[in-house]
């Protein structure tokens, strides 16, 4: 099943913009080292929410930017995302033998190769970045996905994930590790696809308080389609969290109260783009999705 088939025309759009720009930017398949390349374009090509670029290309469009240069900002996010989804699913940190419907990368192409394309699209999306950005906010974009990926973000959140195997979490510690997690680089989508568009503190403040709830409501939706799901449905292996023993929203708080949780969520990123109008009407959607979404 389509996993953006719960989208509308313009994001979907969007999405083959994001595809057709992520496709350029890869190194082609039969320049060498070819297992390398091949690894790097199945991690990357292979399917995908695109979440991630979407979220730069509705922040620049509640801006009034649309035009090219956030392509560089929507690649390089769903570049560390991709990257982040192969390291993650290695025998040494998740293990897991199924990613986006089909098998995972280190099963296609080995535990060794799987690391060096994780590697390699990590620094592919500071390369792109660093090529074609605006002078102005370069440094700072820069930046911003630097840390949304280190060890204040996603590889920090990544180390708390695994440290929580076998523990009850409180719930403040639980939404601390998402928001490294899963969180940074969704909160930094947002700010690159504003930087871009030249946006000022007040607007940087408010998009970063949709974000932060997009990014919590996108994780309990996922706890909660890990105890709901199937696995054919939502593209990767159903139950894996509980069988692993990791805390999740609906095993802390259960599942009625993480609906409740993901209410709330939801109704403070709308609120954040409220100012916006018609203008965020791409990040309504986007918030409306993480919530609502079946995949």
């Amino acid at each position: 099943m389509n996993p953006n088939s719960e989208l509308g025309p313009a994001l979907q759009a969007l999405i083959r913009r994001a595809d057709e720009a992520l496709a350029q930017a890869l190194p082609a398949e039969h320049l060498p080292p070819e297992p390398l390349h091949r690894a790097m374009r199945y991690a990357v090509l292979g399917g995908g929410k695109r979440l991630r670029p979407l979220l730069v290309y509705a922040a620049g469009a509640a801006l009034g930017e649309r035009g090219v240069v956030l392509d560089a900002p929507a690649c390089a996010v769903e570049l560390i995302h991709a990257y982040s989804l192969v390291h993650d699913d290695l025998p040494a940190m998740d293990d897991d033998a199924m990613r986006r419907g089909r098998p995972t990368c280190h099963i296609v192409f080995g535990e060794a190769m799987a690391i060096l394309a994780g590697d390699a699209l990590q620094a592919l999306a500071f390369e792109l970045l660093a090529h074609d950005i605006h002078a102005t906010n370069g440094i700072e974009m820069l930046r911003v996905l630097g840390r949304a990926c280190g060890a204040e973000g996603m590889a920090g959140g990544q180390a708390l994930d695994l440290a929580a195997v076998g523990r009850k979490l409180e719930l403040h510690e639980l939404e601390h590790m998402h928001a490294c997690k899963t969180g940074a680089l969704i909160r930094a989508s947002v700010r690159l696809g504003a930087l871009a568009a030249g946006a000022d503190e007040d607007t940087l403040d408010a998009l970063d308080r949709y974000a932060h709830a997009v990014g919590l409501a996108f994780q309990v939706r996922d706890d909660i389609l890990d105890v709901e799901g199937e696995s054919a449905v939502i593209g990767k292996t159903a139950g894996k969290d509980a069988a692993a023993d990791k805390p999740t929203f609906p095993s802390i708080i259960g599942l009625d109260a993480s609906r409740h949780r993901l209410d709330e969520l939801i109704h403070a990123a709308l609120a954040a783009i409220k100012p916006f109008g018609e203008r965020a009407v791409l990040l309504d959607e986007l918030a409306r999705y993480a919530a609502a979404r079946h995949h």
